[in-house]
């Protein structure tokens, strides 16, 4: 049993990681939902532009409430997991590494997100109902 230290020290670790996931999602929903065309080149490239676009937005912005909400960040973090698998395999697969020219940056954000939502997946387990014991 982890003694009331340990706990509070994984409490933070896991608002610094929703924070973090939660943070890199809002700001990309800005991109989606403004129509951006980094956002409609990215989405015409997968073959989903405009609705994938958009429902991948809407996707995120509830996975962003759940993140920072104490009873749902473990659902959120599976959420941001599911997202972030989703678009790593699109950079992978279709988009590249590099899109236009940005250096790697929205791939390194994916797995930045993908670890951040992982932590908080592992500390909150027990707090998601399909992993409740």
């Amino acid at each position: 049993m982890p003694d009331d230290h340990s706990s509070r020290n994984a409490l933070r670790l896991s608002w610094v990681a929703q924070i973090i996931a939660a943070a890199i999602l809002g700001q990309s929903l800005f991109f989606k939902f403004t129509g951006a065309p980094e956002a409609i080149y990215i989405f015409e490239r997968l073959g989903v532009e405009p609705w994938g676009r958009y429902a991948t937005g809407m996707v995120e912005l509830v996975t962003v409430v759940l993140l920072l909400l104490p009873r749902t960040a473990g659902v959120g973090a599976l959420l941001a997991i599911g997202l972030m698998v989703g678009a790593l395999g699109s950079h992978l697969t279709i988009l590249g590494i590099n899109v236009q020219g940005d250096g790697g940056t929205l791939f390194g954000m994916a797995i930045v997100t993908l670890i951040a939502a992982a932590i908080v997946a592992r500390i909150r387990r027990n707090e998601i109902p399909f992993f409740r014991k």
